[in-house]
């Protein structure tokens, strides 16, 4: 599926009234320019509107009140501000936010929000489905549907920005370190990770123009360093990426040898580690980091033995790394098992010990807990059971199976 343009797709909706509304929460600042350019008004006026949207989060043309009356006219007629339906919102004990968003045709995907002590982190998705289909993975077992759209990508981060914001009375997104707001209460977003569901670099046109939406000074204002961009490992579009919009980057390795990985990670068969590992080299020439942040689920008797662990510390010697182990979220198709704790204390500090900055990911709202693509696999198997009882041969909207 090749992905229109935001400025092609401004450039064809703007001008004809019978056009379909163009979301403007899609169009990047390029785009808004091009946008104003072919109304006949002033460049600033795009600065201004992308301000309203995306740094005070006003989705009502009518509270833009620093915009000519006429303007707000034109964007009324020809645009509109919207963003995927919330089908569950979920809110754990310890802050951690998770959100259900309807994005058509029976499909959802899944928004987290993770408060830290010195960070507030959103992790957001860029497909509904994914094709790389890693055995651990809840989102792979579906299978792919779509991409999703520059405004759907954006959507989330304005929405959990929002929801988050309504929540506590005076936070606000702001650059460099988050608001302490007090114990126990969110913190504003400081940092974006795409390692929702999907995979970014096989959605790349809409995830690089969401990228640059989520670094521009006129919305959201966050730092190089801040934006984590994570993938199976795509080599070509981490090449492509590293010249376009150099982020942070983490890459899924999951096991340290080609044999196992291609078992895993079906990926590998087509880009095996020694490719992999190349491109992370290269990247760095680029990233505003001076790492690569290597994602590492542990699968208990699969790739959490003492021999991994060293191949993994050759893999260090290779290129810059950190180490990001993730204790594994069952889910029963997978059929695997999470280690256990004290083997991933053990193996945590194998790495350390050779000198490598290792740490364990924490478990994070348990008792909203779910492993990412699993609350959107269950709604979509419960709106195919729907639709077979009912003798429907397509999906309904995602909203109509709410439970």
């Amino acid at each position: 599926m090749n992905p229109i343009s935001p400025i092609a797709q401004a450039d064809k909706a703007a001008p004809r009234p019978e056009s379909p509304p163009v979301n403007l929460l899609g169009l990047d600042g390029a785009a808004l320019a091009s946008l104003v350019e072919n109304w006949g008004d002033k460049p600033f006026r795009a600065k201004q509107l992308q301000r309203w949207l995306h740094q005070r989060g006003v989705d009502d043309f009518e509270q833009m009140t620093d915009l000519a009356k006429s303007f707000r006219e034109k964007l009324a007629r020809h645009c509109e501000i919207r963003v995927p339906g919330v089908v569950t919102a979920h809110k754990s004990a310890d802050g951690t936010r998770k959100w259900l968003l309807d994005v058509g045709n029976g499909n959802a995907v899944e928004t987290v929000f993770i408060p830290e002590d010195d960070r507030g982190t959103l992790c957001i998705s860029t497909q509904a489905g994914c094709t790389v289909a890693c055995r651990f993975c809840s989102t792979g077992h579906q299978g792919f549907n779509r991409n999703l759209g520059v405004d759907e990508i954006i959507g989330q981060l304005w929405l959990a920005r929002r929801t988050i914001e309504a929540d506590r009375e005076g936070a606000r997104l702001v650059r460099g370190a988050p608001v302490q707001l007090g114990a126990g209460d969110d913190r504003v977003i400081s940092n974006v990770v795409m390692m929702g569901m999907g995979e970014p670099l096989l959605n790349y046109d809409n995830t690089v123009s969401a990228l640059r939406l989520m670094l521009d000074d006129n919305a959201y204002g966050l730092s190089r360093r801040r934006v984590t961009v994570s993938t199976s490992g795509v080599v070509p579009m981490m090449d492509r990426l590293a010249r376009d919009c150099p982020v942070a980057l983490a890459v899924s390795l999951h096991a340290p040898n080609d044999a196992l990985r291609d078992d895993l990670v079906p990926l590998n068969r087509k880009y095996p580690l020694s490719e992999l590992i190349a491109a992370c080299q290269r990247y760095l020439e680029f990233a505003p980091r001076d790492f690569i942040t290597f994602e590492y689920v542990m699968l208990d008797g699969i790739n959490d033995g003492d021999e991994h662990a060293r191949q993994l510390i050759d893999i260090a010697r290779q290129v810059s790394c950190k180490f990001n182990l993730i204790p594994f979220n069952p889910f029963p198709q997978s059929g695997l098992k999470r280690s256990p704790a004290a083997r991933v204390r053990l193996f945590a500090q194998r790495l350390m010990d050779a000198g490598i900055v290792t740490t364990v990911r924490k478990t994070r709202g348990d008792d909203i807990d779910a492993a990412c693509g699993q609350l959107a696999g269950e709604v979509k198997d419960r709106t195919r059971l729907k639709e077979r009882l009912a003798g429907e041969t397509r999906f309904g909207r995602i909203v109509e199976v709410r439970e």
